[in-house]
């Protein structure tokens, strides 16, 4: 949300900055390997691709075996990657543990990887930038001393052409057969909430994963030992059980475990907003080419009143202060004793009133305990001072990013991300059930996640890409309602693996459908961001065509929401389902909406019958 009108979208480095990076990364790795013992073997099965991909497994349907061009042989890999997929073709292969073993292959194309995980000690991968003709591609590794399997794997890069390789080797040991691991034991659950309940188990020897099921239908992979299940229903009773994976195949489920979920809404409640509510941002702390309003005079089409902006002392100080827009710069403003009363007036007619933290401006980084701690008291301050309902969190530009290595967002472990998830929870248990928490994050920090998280596996990525998933995730029990900014956005990949742009109604759809449904984080299988609930889910548009980038006409925004609601004018996007308990919509701003003469209020009044 900005002080002023649009500003530029923030993008992504390319992908030449990227592999450049990942060239940095793995280029002493590209040294000549060393040669292969005696006794070592090629345990790599149908390496040349002769018997098409017997043994093989390609990403999204991205490989097939082609009779030109070829290395060696009658066959060789075509894989092509597209949209958010890059063509990713792997086998597991069994290996001894504490042993050497070098991976080999021709590969032809630009930006073409050779790589092997699962090593147990330092995964390994290779590339060449371009290869008109076939080029060999070899590097090495030493497995852990309890690695019994590796997983081999070529792959390209997003957007770029077709690639092909030939005459993959893995070369040194032969590995013992891998046996099924043993069914786990021990699944315990812990404190269900409304909506989820955390699950643990003790580990299985030879597992390299699990499947928990509910009610014997498979719900999620993990590779750890506990997982947390979400999107589930309040005062209701399930059963879950656990499996373990390896190469081999999969063991029995284990025993069941029932669990009866806790009473109330699952998530943050629906805290007393209407069915289909409108959200806005109120210019309080400061005025802009729009104009002062006075909170009395906000009509009553707003069901929740976002007061802009608290912002920090500094931008680590975590200490966070409010107040009005001075005289001098809002000639209209209203003394602080009229504000807190139409507060108080506004909330007798059932409207909620927050104080949204952050903005275009107010940079915060709670990347210290001290930082985390002034954060609730502050907070708590402003909320108790003007008798507020609850908390926004817009933290924008650097205020979220995720540190080198910190890849599942399932377990952050960055200080700004995990002081910020302790501090809001803080602030829920204080203020209890009735406690509001809405979310404003951008694009960027959410559905770019599908594609990127964070500085990414080589480096070189924007590390603030999909910060905000592992904060949403964390506090989704606790999250009245998300509402992202459709814009001031790049065009963003939707789980089409197209890209989509703002201003008409198809940016909404897709980008919604992303939320309502869930997705792979940077399209890992394995790392799935669950679905949230139709009543934690708004969209966000500009008010008028100054408050930013990507207005939308109300013609185009009551196509996106038919389609999402009724699956009526959807356009040529395939939406995964139908919300009609949709919560609304969110704009910036009521001071650019009451600019352009109340036409964003409007249009929701004429929709949703106000």
């Amino acid at each position: 949300m900005e002080r002023t009108g649009s500003r530029p979208p923030v993008r992504l480095s390319g992908p030449i900055a990227v592999l450049s990076a990942a060239l940095l990364a793995v280029g002493a790795l590209v040294a000549t390997a060393p040669a292969a013992g005696a006794a070592d073997v090629d345990l790599a099965s149908n390496g040349g691709f002769e018997a098409g991909l017997d043994g093989w497994s390609c990403t999204a349907g991205s490989g097939a075996a082609v009779s030109t061009p070829v290395h060696s042989g009658t066959s060789a890999l075509k894989a092509t990657p597209a949209g958010s997929d890059n063509a990713r073709c792997s086998q597991t292969v069994t290996v001894k543990p504490d042993s050497t073993y070098t991976l080999g292959a021709w590969v032809q194309g630009s930006y073409v990887y050779l790589g092997a995980s699962g090593t147990g000690t330092t995964d390994v991968s290779t590339w060449t930038q371009s290869a008109g003709a076939y080029k060999q591609l070899t590097t090495s590794f030493r497995t852990g001393p309890a690695t019994t399997s590796v997983t081999v794997y070529t792959h390209g890069w997003y957007g770029t052409p077709a690639y092909y390789a030939d005459d993959l080797t893995l070369t040194g040991p032969g590995g013992d057969p891998v046996a099924v691991p043993a069914t786990p034991t021990g699944l315990r659950a812990g404190t269900a909430t409304a909506s989820s309940v955390p699950l643990s188990w003790s580990a299985s020897a030879g597992a390299t994963g699990y499947r928990v099921y509910r009610g014997g239908t498979k719900i999620l992979d993990t590779t750890g030992t506990s997982a947390t299940v979400t999107g589930l229903t309040a005062s209701s009773a399930y059963s879950f059980q656990v499996s373990a994976v390896n190469a081999a195949g999969e063991s029995a489920k284990s025993a069941a475990v029932g669990v009866t979920t806790a009473t109330g809404g699952g998530g943050g409640g629906d805290a007393g907003l209407p069915a289909h509510a409108l959200v806005g941002y109120l210019h309080s702390s400061f005025a802009n080419g729009s104009g002062y309003t006075r909170m009395a005079d906000v009509p009553g089409s707003w069901d929740v009143i976002n007061l802009a902006f608290g912002e920090p002392t500094s931008v680590t100080s975590g200490d966070i202060r409010f107040s009005l827009c001075p005289v001098a710069e809002c000639p209209n403003v209203e003394s602080e004793a009229e504000f807190k009363a139409a507060i108080k007036a506004k909330q007798a007619a059932g409207k909620k009133v927050l104080i949204s933290i952050g903005g275009q401006n107010g940079q915060v980084q709670l990347s210290s305990t001290a930082a985390r701690d002034a954060f609730v008291s502050s907070v708590s301050k402003i909320i108790d001072t003007y008798g507020l309902d609850g908390l926004d969190i817009d933290f924008e530009g650097h205020s979220l990013s995720l540190n080198t290595g910190d890849t599942d967002f399932r377990s952050p472990t960055t200080p700004v991300i995990v002081n910020l998830i302790s501090a809001v929870k803080s602030l829920k248990a204080k203020y209890g059930d009735d406690f509001v928490l809405t979310m404003a994050p951008e694009t960027f920090f959410v559905q770019l996640g599908y594609q990127y998280y964070g500085s990414g596996p080589w480096g070189g990525q924007d590390p603030r890409a999909g910060a905000y998933l592992p904060v949403i995730h964390a506090l989704r029990d606790d999250l009245t309602l998300l509402h992202v900014q459709d814009y001031n956005s790049g065009s963003i990949m939707g789980l089409d693996n197209q890209y989509h742009s703002m201003g008409g109604a198809d940016f909404h759809i897709a980008m919604t459908d992303m939320l309502l449904t869930g997705f792979p984080v940077a399209g890992d299988q394995a790392k799935v961001f669950p679905a949230l609930r139709p009543e934690q889910v708004a969209f966000g548009l500009p008010a008028s065509t100054p408050a930013g980038n990507g207005h939308t006409s109300p013609a185009e925004v009551t196509k996106a929401l038919n389609c999402l609601t009724k699956k009526t004018d959807c356009g040529s996007y395939p939406t995964h389902g139908t919300w009609s308990g949709l919560r609304g919509l969110m704009t910036w701003s009521i001071n650019w909406d009451r600019f352009n003469n109340w036409e964003f209020s409007k249009n929701f009044d004429a929709y949703f019958g106000g």
